[in-house]
């Protein structure tokens, strides 16, 4: 397994209207709870969020979208760089 480079610098971020575009995804996995189907899919749901060296409270992966990669490619690589995680993304929900 290769180790993960994260990119750096903004020369390759998007911007509008001066406004830096940014990419990011909401990870969030539903618990198995056994053999119990019954309990309500809430119950099971399970988000992710990372600290920020900013900030003191917890938000969700994103940073900025680069000109070489869609919204959706952005999103996973935001995901896999802030919280080291890889899943399937859902664009069907996406804006």
């Amino acid at each position: 397994m290769s180790a993960l480079i994260a990119r750096t610098g903004r020369h390759r971020q998007r911007y509008e209207n001066d406004f830096r575009l940014v990419a990011g995804c909401i990870p969030y996995r539903i618990k198995k709870d056994g053999e119990d189907e019954t309990v309500d899919c809430e119950s099971r749901l399970e988000l992710l969020m990372v600290s920020s060296p900013d900030r003191e409270d917890l938000v969700f992966p994103k940073g900025g979208w680069e000109d070489d990669e869609t919204i959706g490619e952005a999103a996973c690589r935001e995901a896999l760089e802030e919280a080291g995680v890889k899943g399937i993304l859902d664009v069907s929900s996406s804006s």
